[in-house]
C-alpha cells in the first residue's frame, strides 16, 4: 500500500478566467471522461492512484481556501492536510509528513511519496510511483527522486544529472532551471527533469523537520505554522542531503500550466458552448458562460470565458497572462464549496444576487451575517431551512428571508438551486458567523 502526498498548490492565475484566487487550475473540470462528462486534473490524478493502487492512503496538503474544492470533488474520504497559511514546500511536508504520523498513524519505517497534484500522465507514472515507494523502503538513500526523461531542452524545470545510466543512480548534482543553451548541454550530459517526485522514510523526514522547526507534534506545528520561514523542500533537504538516488522515468509526463500546454491535451476543440468554422486551425474554446462563442477564420489562439472574465489570445503568448490579471481587482465570481458552488449573477452598490446550487445532503454552516440581509428563492429541489432555531421544508418558489443577525442554514434533500440576494451597505466575505446547530 502506498502512503501517497499530493502538493495541491497555487492560485492559478495563468489559467485565467477559469481559475481565480479560491479555484485553482487543478480544479477545472476539462478533460473528457468515459461517460461524456468532464474532470479536472486533481480528479484525474485522484482516479488513475486509486486504480493502480485501491488501498492507497492519499493525503492532500493544501490552502484552507482549497479545502472546499477538494472535498467538492473527491468526496469526504480523502485526507486533507491544510496548511493554515503559504509557506513554501518545506513546511508543507513537514506538516503533512506530521500529519501523517500523528493523525493516520503511519509508522516512521513507512515509505512515504510526495508528488504534485496537477501532472499529467497516465498510468504507468503510478506504477513508477510504486517503485520509488519500495526503493525508499530498501533504505540504500534517505530520499529517492523520480527523474524524467526530457524530450526536448525545457527552460522551466530544474535538472537532475545522475551519476550513471542505469533505471537506479546516485545522483551526481542538481541543476537551476536554466536558458534553452544550457538545458541542451544537460541533457547531452544525461540530465533528468526534476518533476519535484519524491520518496522517504517517514521517519527521515519527521527527523529532518525537528532538526529545522521547533514543536511537539502535529497539533503544535499547526498551531504555529504562520511563524515558520518559507523555504522550498529542495533548499532545505533535497540540495543538502548527501545520500540520494534518482529513478529514471520515459513516459510522458506534462506540465500542463499554461493555456498552450493545457489546451494541447485536451480531446476536444470545444468545451461548451462554441463554434469554429472550418477556416479555424488550431483553435480551442473552453467556454463556462450560457451564451455561445463564435470563431472564425483564427489560428493558434485560445478562447475562454467564465464568469470572471473573457480570454482571447495567442497560444504562445497565452503563457505571458500573469502580470496582466495580477493587475485586475474583482470579486471572486464563482467558488466550489464543501457542500455545492455558486456564481454571481449581478454586483450592485448595495446588493448582490448569486445563483446558489447545493448537492443532495449536504447543507450549509449555521451562520449569520451583521452588516447584511438575505433572502433565499427556491428555483428548483427540495430540501429544509433553519432560521434561528425554526425548521420549515422547501421547494420550488418559497421565499426564505433572513434579516441582519439571525442564524441561518439550508438543508438539501435533492439537488437544490436557489438564487440568494443580499441587501446591505457593507456586503463582504468576512461578515460571517458560524455557530453550531442546536444553538
Amino acid at each position: 500500500m502506498m502512503n501517497i502526498v499530493l502538493l495541491s498548490g497555487g492560485s492559478g492565475k495563468r489559467l485565467w478566467p477559469l481559475s481565480n484566487d479560491i479555484r485553482s487550475k487543478q480544479f477545472i473540470k476539462i478533460f473528457k471522461t468515459e461517460d461524456g462528462g468532464y474532470e479536472s486534473m486533481v480528479q484525474r490524478v485522484y482516479r488513475q492512484i486509486r486504480k493502480a493502487d485501491p488501498e492507497a492512503n492519499v493525503t492532500i496538503a493544501t490552502s484552507k481556501t482549497q479545502a472546499s474544492a477538494i472535498h467538492n470533488q473527491l468526496g469526504d474520504n480523502v485526507g486533507i492536510s491544510v496548511e493554515p497559511c503559504r509557506r513554501d514546500t518545506f513546511p508543507a511536508i513537514a506538516l503533512a509528513t506530521a500529519y501523517l504520523s500523528d493523525v493516520v498513524g503511519v509508522g516512521r519505517e513507512e515509505a512515504v511519496v510526495v508528488c504534485p497534484v496537477d501532472p499529467y500522465v497516465e498510468d504507468d507514472y503510478f506504477e513508477a510511483m510504486k517503485g520509488l515507494t519500495l526503493q525508499a523502503q530498501k533504505g540504500e538513500a534517505n530520499l529517492v527522486l523520480m527523474g524524467i526523461e526530457p524530450t526536448y531542452p525545457s527552460e522551466k524545470y530544474g535538472y537532475i544529472i545522475p551519476e550513471s545510466a542505469e533505471p537506479t543512480s546516485p545522483v551526481k548534482t542538481f541543476k537551476e532551471k536554466p536558458d534553452t543553451e544550457t538545458a541542451r548541454r544537460y541533457i547531452a550530459q544525461g540530465a533528468l527533469w526534476n518533476g519535484g517526485v519524491f520518496a522517504y522514510k517517514l521517519g527521515y523526514m519527521l527527523d529532518k523537520a525537528h532538526e529545522m522547526i521547533d514543536f511537539a507534534d502535529y497539533r503544535d506545528l499547526y498551531a504555529k505554522y504562520d511563524t515558520l520561514t518559507r523555504i522550498s523542500f529542495d533548499y532545505a533537504v533535497v540540495e543538502k542531503e548527501p545520500r540520494i538516488q534518482v529513478q529514471r522515468f520515459a513516459g510522458q509526463w506534462k506540465d500542463l500550466g499554461t493555456w498552450n500546454t493545457l489546451t494541447e491535451a485536451m480531446e476536444e476543440t470545444v468545451v461548451g458552448k462554441g463554434v469554429l468554422n472550418d477556416v479555424c486551425s488550431n483553435v480551442h474554446i473552453v467556454n463556462e458562460m450560457d451564451v455561445p462563442i463564435l470563431a472564425m477564420g483564427l489560428r493558434d489562439v485560445v478562447i475562454s470565458a467564465s464568469p470572471e472574465g473573457i480570454l482571447v489570445s495567442d497560444k504562445g503568448q497565452s503563457s505571458y497572462i500573469k502580470p496582466y490579471v495580477d493587475k485586475f481587482e474583482q470579486q471572486v465570481m464563482f467558488a466550489e464549496k464543501s457542500w455545492g458552488s455558486f456564481r454571481v449573477l449581478d454586483v450592485e452598490k448595495e446588493s448582490l444576487t448569486i445563483k446558489v446550487t447545493l448537492n443532495p445532503g449536504h447543507s450549509m454552516n449555521y451562520h449569520s451575517h451583521r452588516h447584511r440581509d438575505e433572502t433565499w428563492t427556491v428555483i428548483s429541489g427540495t430540501g429544509r431551512t433553519i432560521v434561528e432555531g425554526m425548521e420549515r421544508n422547501v421547494g420550488p418558489g418559497d421565499v426564505i428571508p433572513m434579516k441582519a443577525g439571525q442564524r441561518h442554514t439550508v438543508i438539501a434533500l435533492t439537488e437544490l438551486k436557489m438564487i440568494e440576494i443580499q441587501l446591505g451597505q457593507e456586503i463582504s466575505v468576512e461578515d460571517k458567523q458560524k455557530f453550531p446547530l442546536g444553538h
